[in-house]
C-alpha cells in the first residue's frame, strides 16, 4: 500500500509564497521520477514541476523563475516552492509519483487546494 500525501496548500494573497509538501508512505522500494500538477475548474491537469530521481528538474513555462521543486529522498517527500503566487495559480495542486522496481507504478496525492485571492 503507498500513499502520497500533500499539505501546505491555502489562502495566500497575490506575490504570497506557499511550500508544498508530499510524503510518500507504505511499502516504498524506489521512487523515480516526482511531480506537481495542478488543475483549475473546467480545466485539464498541467504539469507544474518535475523532478527526476538524479535531480534534474523541469518547470512549466508559467512556473520558471518562481517555483522550485526540490525532493528529500532520506524523507521520502518531494516539495514545491511557490512564491510570487498570482491569480492564475489558484488551482488544485497534486503530486506524483513513479513507484517500483522494474516497472515503475504511478501514483497520485489526494491534492492539496491553493487560493491566491486579495
Amino acid at each position: 500500500q503507498v500513499q502520497l500525501v500533500e499539505s501546505g496548500g491555502g489562502l495566500v494573497q497575490p506575490g504570497g509564497s506557499l511550500r508544498l509538501s508530499c510524503a510518500a508512505s507504505g511499502s516504498i522500494f524506489s521512487i523515480g521520477a516526482m511531480g506537481w500538477y495542478r488543475q483549475a475548474p473546467g480545466k485539464q491537469r498541467e504539469l507544474v514541476a518535475g523532478i527526476t530521481s538524479g535531480g534534474s528538474t523541469i518547470y512549466a513555462d508559467s512556473s520558471k523563475g518562481r517555483f522550485t521543486i526540490v525532493r528529500d529522498n532520506a524523507k521520502n517527500t518531494v516539495y514545491l516552492q511557490m512564491n510570487n503566487l498570482k491569480y492564475e495559480d489558484t488551482a488544485v495542486y497534486y503530486c506524483n509519483a513513479y513507484i517500483g522496481w522494474g516497472t515503475p507504478d504511478s501514483y497520485w496525492g489526494q491534492g492539496t487546494q491553493v487560493t491566491v485571492s486579495s
